[in-house]
């Protein structure tokens, strides 16, 4: 029986496990192995057997050049592309690839952010192979997942702190299994990222200069209709978005991205896509290729993706859920079993993962912060910009059970007689879910809900990492020496006081409230409501210890990430006011002028045959009105911007558009909005929310 079409195409332009032992020597693919799944030092002869056979493997693919492939601190991807040519003396050309071009690349560093790291004129970096992350074939380019570090050797990147800090998981986890009698082989933590966004007509997108320059709407007056109705939700999905969802799929089931689930989410226009779990740092490189491709292919079908966190005002913006869990030799720790009050190695993981979240809540609302996610944390749409973390009824009831020293029974799944015979009973599980919480346990792993959707989710993952991996410390420290009835008495009884020192990170409610904002504080839990407010966590001295302790970022990466994170705060919002003034005074207010000229001539005209033309004459008056108020929102939308990027502290800078250059973009854009509501459509110069949230 022969294949099914995607069975034969899935990982077709990956370089997968499969290929490797079908292309390498044993002892070659046997070494490999050991790279890769145990962390051993790779060896230069291997690196040059590995090219050769990703070499020809790309060839016969059609592919022509090879490119590092790194995610530099935009946060997004880089790549800079070699053909595979050597000039003979004959005039021919050789197809070569070694081993030293496969581990090590020399991109420029000059160019790319790196907050204060390098200065421009110190150009050279290094690219440097992640052996974890299989090599891919994307637009006949050889593409090799790579970290990107300085030339003094400080990480440059995303993926170096995230690969230090599952390092560091692993190091600790392995302490704390061998405990309960465990040799760990492998270590690993699992993500599995929910990948929200927007679809509307490329034609529409062209003709809105905020969207193409800054990703959102800057302007734009209330739809008739929002998602009130609540029918897009898991709604059919049209015919023009199907199709496209469709080679989202094929192409990324080619690169081996396991693309699971696909729906329309709660606003109109928007949409999910999901894929089965994998390894962290893999997980989150094929997001970046989801994210790419979700673009690409968009304008194959007369498409727009917009991956904004808020392009829309008015409806729900875009998120990232960011699913974890860590895995031991394939077995995963947040398993909770059949009894989970008896299971004490998934109560030391679970009190290790509470205390993590609650000692680290800061760090964890940085890791999230950006310009676009300020508009959705805490918008009753989102959850809050306050850590905590949902356990759901069971777990709730085991940790209550610890704190208070009382025995908890054991729930298990229950039948749910749904009362017509021809349908079956529904299992019926252990917790509900809840979706206003940041952190919230969902059966075997942990959704951290705050990520945005157009971000890079090393950051929230390092975080993570290392606070699980800091938790496991202590608790090993503890134990090491202790076994049998001591250990696991000295073990529960540090569950129970870890669950009692941390108990107030754990809500079970609506996170959405404003009384539950107000329990936070009287908790004393963090609440940076934006970016400016959350940054300075980042550069307390406890918090560069942290990182420094576990070798996941030294002192000058942690700098160099505030300022880098502060720099694009700031870089982003002065777009965005510079777009604003630019279409208030090259489209809004030529068109607005235009309209009540024409009114006004009708005006005249009638008044010229005796007519009244009260109507007409209100709505001169109004645009007139309307049109000093664009003009003096303008005016002072550009004084403040310019004072804002005269400061030269990066904090200061980012206060500044917090404080006074927000305010006045919402001044300018209330005021063009009120006239997008009287002014005639033929006259208004880019498509409303009207058009383009309902006519995909």
């Amino acid at each position: 029986m022969g294949k099914d079409k995607v069975t034969e195409e899935y990982g077709s332009l990956l370089f997968t496990d499969q290929v490797m032992q079908e292309r390498l020597p044993k002892p070659t693919y046997k070494e490999l192995t050991k790279v890769i799944k145990e962390g051993k030092a790779l060896d230069l002869d291997i690196a040059n057997e590995v090219a050769h056979a990703m070499k020809e493997w790309a060839l016969e693919k059609g592919a022509t050049h090879f490119a590092h492939w790194f995610q530099p601190l935009t946060g997004i991807t880089s790549e800079k592309h070699d053909s595979f040519i050597t000039p003979k003396d004959d005039g021919s050309v050789l197809m070569s690839f070694s081993g030293k071009e496969l581990v090590q690349g020399e991109p420029d560093a000059s160019s790319f952010p790196s907050g204060g790291l390098r200065a421009t004129f110190e150009a050279r970096g290094y690219t440097a192979w992640d052996p974890t992350s299989p090599a891919f074939i994307k637009d006949e380019v050889l593409c090799i997942p790579t970290a990107f570090i300085s030339y003094t050797g400080e990480a440059l990147d995303k993926k170096t702190p995230l690969l230090r800090s599952q390092v560091a998981l692993a190091n600790q986890a392995k302490r704390v299994l061998a405990l309960f009698g465990k040799q760990a082989t492998s270590v690993i933590t699992t993500v599995g990222p929910e990948q929200e966004y927007f679809l509307v007509k490329e034609e529409d997108f062209q003709k809105r200069p905020d969207l193409v320059l800054t990703g959102r709407t800057l302007f734009g007056c209330a739809p008739a209709k929002g998602q009130e109705l609540e029918e897009h939700y898991f709604g059919a999905i049209r015919p023009t978005v199907n199709a496209f969802m469709k080679e989202v799929d094929d192409e990324l089931w080619k690169l081996g991205v396991p693309a699971k689930t696909k729906h329309n989410e709660v606003a109109p226009a928007q949409h999910e896509l999901a894929p089965i779990f994998e390894q962290g740092s893999l997980a989150i490189d094929d997001n970046l290729l989801a994210m790419e491709k979700l673009k690409l292919l968009a304008t194959h079908h007369g498409l727009a993706c917009l991956q904004h966190e808020k392009p829309f005002d008015y409806v729900n913006g875009s998120g990232k859920h960011n699913n974890w869990s860590v895995c031991a030799d394939g077995k995963n720790l947040l398993e909770p079993g059949a009894n989970p009050s008896e299971n004490l190695q998934f109560l030391v993981f679970l009190a290790a993962l509470i205390a993590a979240v609650d000692k680290h809540a800061d760090l964890l609302r940085v890791s999230v912060s950006s310009a676009g996610n300020d508009h959705r944390l805490g918008a009753n749409e989102a959850p809050p910009a306050i850590v905590s973390v949902f356990l759901g009824d069971e777990l709730d009831e085991v940790v209550e059970g610890l704190i208070n020293d009382e025995a908890v029974a054991a729930h298990g799944k229950t039948r749910m007689d749904l009362g017509v015979p021809m349908l079956p009973d529904v299992l019926q599980d252990t917790t509900d879910r809840n979706r206003t919480s940041p952190f919230a346990f969902t059966g075997n792993k942990f959704e951290f809900r705050m990520c945005g959707s157009q971000q890079n989710l090393s950051d929230p993952n390092v975080v993570l990492n290392t606070a699980v991996a800091e938790q496991c410390d202590e608790f090993a420290t503890l134990m090491e020496g202790k076994e049998g009835d001591e250990f696991t008495a000295a073990a529960l009884e540090w569950v129970k006081k870890t669950l009692r020192d941390h108990h107030r990170i754990i809500f079970e409610g609506n996170g959405y409230s404003e009384e539950w904002e107000q329990e936070a504080a009287r908790r004393g839990l963090p609440n940076f409501k934006t970016t400016p407010d959350a940054l300075p966590q980042m550069i307390k001295p406890e918090n560069i210890e942290f990182f420094s302790r576990y070798g996941v970022l030294n002192e000058a990466e942690v700098h160099a990430r505030y300022v880098s994170k502060a720099e694009q705060y700031a870089k982003l919002l002065n777009i965005e006011a510079n777009t604003m003034v630019d279409m208030a005074k090259r489209m809004y207010l030529p068109a607005i002028s235009e309209y009540s000229s024409s009114l006004a001539g009708s005006v005249a005209t009638k008044a010229e045959l005796g007519l009244e033309a009260r109507a007409e004459r209100e709505l001169v008056t109004e645009l007139t009105g309307g049109i000093d108020a664009i003009y003096d929102a303008v005016a002072d939308l550009e004084a403040k911007n310019s004072d804002a990027r005269d400061i030269v502290d990066p904090q200061e800078e980012c206060d500044a558009y917090r404080d006074s250059v927000i305010p006045a973009m919402e001044v300018l854009r209330a005021a063009v909005d009120e006239m997008e509501t009287i002014v005639a459509e033929d006259y208004w110069p880019v498509p409303s929310y009207n058009s383009m949230l309902f006519w995909v």
